[in-house]
């Protein structure tokens, strides 16, 4: 038997053979599919994290790939099937134009966080802030359609990533970790002001997540002193508002540093004579015209 007879003979045995196990050959090929995005994301993951560098492009390259491989496997069921690709084409656009209007907002979402990408108004792991809400969290994930926000409170918020390009977001770990606070202490006109000043600031510095000291830090044109630094903020009515001033190291407990600075100085403070902290004091005064005041005496015994 000549050669291309012979192959001509061989391919359509193949054939007959896939015909009558085609809805075997699909789901093997679909699986198969599958299996092949694990593997090339395995041997692909490191490659493809040194090239682009940022997690979040990463993991939807990683993703593309996976659903590149599971849809060639599709397409080889499809074929297996004896679907023609016209007809697949054909359906898959009237399908598209039938559900347009429920698709839209998928598409849109996708669009969105192809933006995000290339935007990087965040990354994985930065610590950002609803400004509307007040929410603090870290982000989990970044996808094309949505991102994910581990919150403070121990829970998951998924956004849609056309109302994370629409909401105003404070990223508090982009680039420099290092946080400016402010701490307003109130003590009383008799106390010493310098000494009231120094102790605040010396107390501020000994803080483990407060530093302590070194080189201005420089924001934009502007620079500031890295050390804490207390101010004469305001002459109040019960006292005199010290303002604070200090950097904290990182964002993440914010509160609790807050906590460590404030007893610090409520030691500090209490362990001088010279200093006192201030409250609110109400002095009723009677002349000869705001009329009497009954006012009684008791003896402890």
């Amino acid at each position: 038997m000549p050669w291309p007879s012979a192959i001509q003979e061989t391919l359509t045995r193949v054939g007959a053979l896939m015909h009558d196990f085609a809805p075997i050959v699909a789901v093997v090929a679909i699986v198969a599919g599958w299996y092949l995005g694990r593997v090339l994301t395995g041997v692909l993951g490191r490659r493809v994290a040194r090239r682009f560098m940022r997690p979040s492009v990463t993991r939807t390259v990683l993703r593309l790939i996976r659903t590149g491989a599971l849809g060639l496997g599709v397409l080889v069921a499809v074929w297996s099937l004896g679907l023609g690709l016209g007809n697949v084409v054909v359906s898959v656009t009237v399908f598209s134009a039938v559900l347009g209007l429920v698709l839209a907002p998928i598409v849109g979402s996708v669009l969105n966080g192809i933006f995000v990408l290339a935007d990087q108004p965040y990354e994985i792991g930065d610590m950002i802030e609803f400004t509307d809400t007040g929410q603090r969290g870290f982000v989990e994930d970044i996808t094309l359609r949505y991102t994910k926000v581990f919150t403070l409170d121990n829970t998951f918020l998924v956004m849609p990533n056309g109302e994370m390009r629409e909401a105003n977001i404070v990223n508090y770990s982009a680039e420099d970790e290092r946080t400016r606070c402010s701490l307003t202490v109130q003590v009383t006109y008799e106390s010493d002001l310098p000494a009231a000043r120094s102790a605040i600031e010396r107390a501020a510095a000994t803080c483990e997540e407060v530093i302590e000291g070194g080189p201005d830090i420089r924001i934009g044109s502007a620079r500031y002193p890295a050390k804490p630094r207390c101010y004469i903020d305001e002459y109040a009515d019960s006292g005199v508002n010290l303002t604070l001033r200090y950097w904290a190291k990182q964002p993440y407990r914010l509160s609790a540093v807050r906590s460590v600075v404030q007893t610090r100085i409520w030691d500090e403070i209490q362990a001088r004579e010279d200093v006192e902290f201030a409250y609110p004091h109400v002095q009723h005064v009677f002349d000869q015209e705001s009329g009497e005041a009954k006012v009684a005496l008791r003896r402890e015994q």
